[in-house]
């Protein structure tokens, strides 16, 4: 599905999720209005995820500026689609976290970002990889959590929702699952606790990975406090900082699954994941 927001500006398209509960119809007119003002009026717009498009689409059309208005899973799917590119992405702050757009733009909203459209500029930043058990890559563009903390993004996912009856259960075993769950370990290079980590939280920084090890009391003890907590953020708890690092590799001491929050969304890794930083070959604009 299209919306036809009209103006024309046959190098930019927009694509947004309209099953996001961010995106609704005022919102995207809201970006629309704003790139319009700023002469930059997007020839197409689509909100229908099974017709966002691929590098291929993009490159036979001639388009050589993606804008995405949406959350962190909306905006990790389209931006390793297009890897390799010759393009650049604009990124428009819709969701929950929106933890990519705050590192391009700081806490400025999509209107706001839009409407500077034309002073952006435009940098390439390194990514995280991983291989998964199977073969599967998996590439974060801000920072992972790995551990059994990461089960905590099941209870916000049905808070974004509004699914309380489902959120209650999960809160229970988020918490049972952080406080008691197969720790997680670096092991290559060795850091931090011998015993674990309820969360080991990698961010992409210039040079490496900024590793972070969160205790299960800290992730416990912040589930504890409440759903209506789980709107802020853990990661403001204690913490052991452990340093930047080209690749780590991480273990459950109890040889299982390590749950896995990329970028905000959840995924399941192996018992063993080994995290390196690497090359994200996208070009995105950035606020100066």
């Amino acid at each position: 599905m299209e919306r036809g927001l009209g103006g024309v500006s046959a190098n930019l398209w927009l694509v947004a999720n309209a099953a996001s509960g961010s995106n609704s119809d005022e919102s995207l007119r809201a970006v629309h209005a704003a790139l319009v003002d700023a002469g930059a009026a997007p020839a197409r717009v689509i909100v229908n995820p099974a017709l966002w498009p691929g590098r291929a689409a993009l490159e036979q059309a001639g388009v050589t500026e993606l804008a995405v208005f949406g959350g962190d899973g909306t905006v990790g799917s389209v931006a390793t689609r297009l890897e390799g590119w010759g393009g650049t992405l604009l990124v428009l702050p819709g969701g929950t976290a929106n933890l990519l757009a705050r590192a391009l733009h700081g806490e400025r909203d999509a209107p706001a970002i839009a409407a500077n459209f034309q002073r952006l500029d435009r940098a390439r930043r390194p990514c995280i990889r991983s291989q998964r058990p199977g073969g599967e890559q998996l590439v974060a563009l801000v920072e992972v959590l790995a551990g059994p903390g990461a089960t905590w993004s099941d209870v916000r996912e049905g808070l974004r929702e509004g699914a309380v009856s489902e959120v209650a259960g999960a809160a229970v075993a988020a918490i049972r699952q952080s406080t008691t769950g197969p720790m997680v370990a670096l092991v290559d290079p060795p850091l931090g606790r011998a015993d674990g980590y309820s969360g080991i939280r990698l961010e992409v920084a210039t040079g490496g990975l900024t590793v972070e090890g969160y205790g299960a009391e800290t992730v416990g003890d912040y589930l504890k406090q409440g759903i209506a907590l789980l709107r802020r953020n853990f990661r403001e708890g204690p913490h052991d900082e452990l340093g930047r690092h080209r690749a780590v590799l991480c273990r459950s001491l109890e040889d299982a699954p390590i749950p896995l929050m990329v970028d905000g969304e959840r995924r399941e890794g192996g018992a063993e994941q080994r995290f390196s930083l690497a090359e994200f070959a996208l070009d995105l604009f950035v606020t100066r």
